[in-house]
């Protein structure tokens, strides 16, 4: 399966509809005291929309992303201009003042903050606009918490939510790469120590509200830490010998996509074709990676036709989507 333009203008059209629009919000926010009474739009002026804070930095990922692999198609000039109005310098200024607030030290983390650095890191590729420039110190000031934050974390959070290290540190890690060196050391370092021992997974994988694999995220930043020759074995003895890849890594069902911890679920499917895509082009043997492939393409076969309908899925599965539809092959 492929990003066609149909499809980027089907994902342009539903990001354009959410990341601006303010209620429904749920707010990631630690009130101190009465004063701290106020609207979301007053915190956030940036990230308002979308339900919440972190859906609506990836919801700007993904427009950013389609505008620049289809810069042609017609919601191109709607995207740029809701971006050249929002990525504001005193707007993103308040942005990087709420983290300053005593009870913002665990604001977004790491979810929030891997994708803020992965939405710079696109930004970055649009050199005819400001964006990346005024998105940087929001972005270095994640990047600094992760840091922070790592040199506390002794273990790793392997849950299928938000709260997943492995997922965060893939986005942080991409972003790294060509800003801060240093970073891509510590998070190579600390994924080693964190799961270059793992092997044979028997997790009880789904969990019921899940969109992220446990595994395979953590599968996913060991190949991109590792080079090949490490990383296939390592990989062959995690989910491959012990049967766990062909048994239990299926295609999961949605019950009630009106609720929006069941319509996680939607997310998992399009998360683990991301997931199994990156895998399969970092491995060596061609049946091997056919095999992944496959096993991606009847994942995002299955919730692809579901990245619209409810609101509870729309204003975020579009951003999962497209990362399983870009070319990791």
């Amino acid at each position: 399966m492929e990003l066609t333009e149909d499809t980027a203008r089907r994902f342009a059209r539903v990001a354009l509809g959410h990341v601006a629009r303010p209620f429904p919000y749920k707010d990631d926010h630690v009130f101190t005291g009465p004063e701290d009474l106020r609207l979301p739009q007053a915190a956030h002026p940036v990230f308002f929309g979308s339900f919440d804070w972190h859906s609506c930095v990836h919801g700007w990922w993904t427009l950013l992303t389609v505008r620049r692999i289809y810069p042609d198609m017609p919601e191109a000039a709607a995207i740029e201009a809701l971006a050249d109005e929002t990525f504001t310098e005193a707007k993103l200024a308040v942005e990087l003042a709420y983290l300053d607030r005593p009870g913002s030290r665990g604001f977004e983390r790491p979810y929030g903050w891997g994708w803020l650095m992965y939405l710079h890191h696109e930004a970055s590729r649009h050199e005819d606009h400001a964006w990346a420039a005024r998105l940087e110190p929001l972005a270095r000031a994640f990047a600094a918490r992760l840091r922070d934050y790592l040199g506390i974390l002794t273990y790793p959070i392997t849950v299928g939510t938000h709260f997943n290290t492995a997922f965060a540190l893939v986005l942080a890690r991409r972003w790294a790469v060509g800003l801060d060196p240093e970073l891509v050391m510590l998070i190579d370092d600390w994924a080693e120590r964190a799961f270059g021992h793992r092997r044979d997974y028997a997790g009880w994988e789904p969990g019921g509200d899940e969109f992220l694999s446990p595994v395979l995220t953590a599968a996913l930043l060991m190949a991109e830490v590792r080079p090949h020759l490490a990383f296939a074995p390592w990989f062959e003895a995690l989910v491959v010998a012990n049967g766990w890849l062909t048994r239990e890594c299926r295609p999961v069902t949605v019950s009630d996509r009106s609720d929006g911890k069941i319509a996680h679920l939607d997310g998992l499917n399009l998360s683990r074709a991301w997931c199994l895509n990156a895998i399969a082009a970092r491995l060596g043997g061609e049946a091997e990676r056919a095999g992944l492939y496959q096993l991606a393409d009847q994942h995002l076969a299955a919730a692809l036709p579901h990245v619209e309908g409810d609101y509870m899925g729309e204003h975020w599965l579009a951003s999962f989507a497209l990362l399983a539809l870009l070319p990791e092959r």
